[in-house]
């Protein structure tokens, strides 16, 4: 028997097995579809920094914690597995169109302010040096204002994915995909055993990491887990040269410049259900914000667009904690955007606690019926 079922095997999912198996501990995961076939390749890869030294909120210190952890995970995994995650630092700009957008911007800058994270205002001569593709935005009023933020990073996602799965399998980890859960067996307030398609199974504890579904797979357990799916749309395109050079946001929407030239641009936010269908409509809404940004984008391919379902707690706070029904049952779910960047410290602070050790975090604020 394993120590440890993960049910769930997204980049929080995989990354609390890699972890536990680091520490000995025999674990295995099962996933409904594809390992990280859901937000965690989906998303943009953005891992915005944080110190948790220096942060009161308990969501900060797991940002700090998973920020610094990024750097450490992505040498790691390059080691064992010989795939490099694309994680890098490029810094990123908020920019305001209008005072939304700058209230906006205002407002999520000020954490990277009480950190003491650098945050810089631009004018049209650093924005030359930064993305000079929008100046032009800049000088005739589409943008009216900006900060530089030099310290976000970005890695790629389903790299990272990747290396996490090939990680794990190198430390001994089971991986199960295709097998989404029909029945939980409960006797005596303990989780006892998952039925799958493909059989059923066991361990001495149980965590689950279902993503967007963890509002409908906790309440057969009988959680309470205020976690329902926000749909995301993203268009990539190629414009054969480099346009964009970093990460981008404006409001919500954001450009997201790979090394190879291409450009992610995103993102939506839908309460549509599980729907992952993409809509001409936002599609081109899109587009249009990048040409119209960027006015170098107007002959860029679009090869692809996708939409994905994030988890989306109902106070913005992920829960991380134990079940408190069943004694065996840890729940890591709800991270909204923020699944890949927060997933490291997620890791280390839910091996913790299955570990019965005290957790790098105080996870109060997470806890599960709050």
């Amino acid at each position: 028997m394993h120590d440890v079922l993960m049910i769930g095997g997204g980049a929080v999912g995989l990354s609390i097995a890699y972890e536990l198996a680091g520490r000995g501990r025999r674990v295995h995961v099962v996933e409904r579809g594809e390992l990280g076939g859901e937000s965690s390749w989906a998303g943009a890869g953005i891992v915005p920094p944080a110190r948790e030294n220096r942060a009161d909120a308990p969501l900060v210190q797991l940002a700090g914690l998973s920020a610094r952890l990024h750097v450490e995970w992505a040498e790691r995994l390059r080691s064992e597995t010989g795939i490099d995650n694309g994680y890098h630092v490029t810094g990123a700009l908020y920019l305001a169109d209008g005072p939304e957008t700058l209230a906006k911007a205002e407002g999520e800058l000020a954490p990277f302010r009480a950190q003491q994270i650098s945050c810089e205002p631009i004018d049209s001569q650093r924005l030359a040096t930064i993305e000079p593709a929008l100046v032009g935005a800049l000088d005739d009023g589409r943008l009216v204002s900006g900060f530089h933020v030099p310290g976000e990073a970005q890695l790629r996602n389903p790299r990272h994915v990747r290396a996490l799965a090939e990680a794990c399998v190198k430390r001994g980890v089971t991986l199960t995909t295709g097998a989404p859960v029909e029945e939980f067996v409960v006797r005596g307030g303990k989780l006892v055993e998952v039925r799958t398609p493909l059989g059923a199974f066991a361990a001495e504890q149980y965590c689950l990491t279902t993503g967007a579904w963890s509002g409908r797979v906790g309440a057969e357990l009988g959680l309470q887990l205020a976690v329902k799916p926000i749909r995301g749309q993203i268009a990539l395109i190629n414009p054969g040269a480099t346009v964009i050079r970093g990460i981008v946001y404006v409001g919500r929407k954001y450009f997201v410049a790979r090394d190879d030239g291409r450009i992610l641009v995103g993102s939506t936010e839908e309460d549509v259900g599980f729907d992952k269908s993409t809509t001409a409509g936002t599609i081109r809404d899109l587009l249009d914000f990048a040409v119209q940004l960027a006015p170098a984008l107007q002959d860029a391919r679009v090869e692809r667009t996708w939409a994905g379902l994030r988890p989306h707690s109902a106070d913005g706070v992920p829960y991380l904690g134990r079940a408190p029904n069943l004694s065996n049952v840890c729940v890591a779910a709800g991270h909204y955007r923020w699944g890949l960047a927060l997933s490291p410290g997620t890791a280390v602070v839910m091996t913790q606690l299955l570990l019965g050790e005290p957790t790098s975090v105080d996870l109060t604020a997470f806890r599960i019926g709050r």
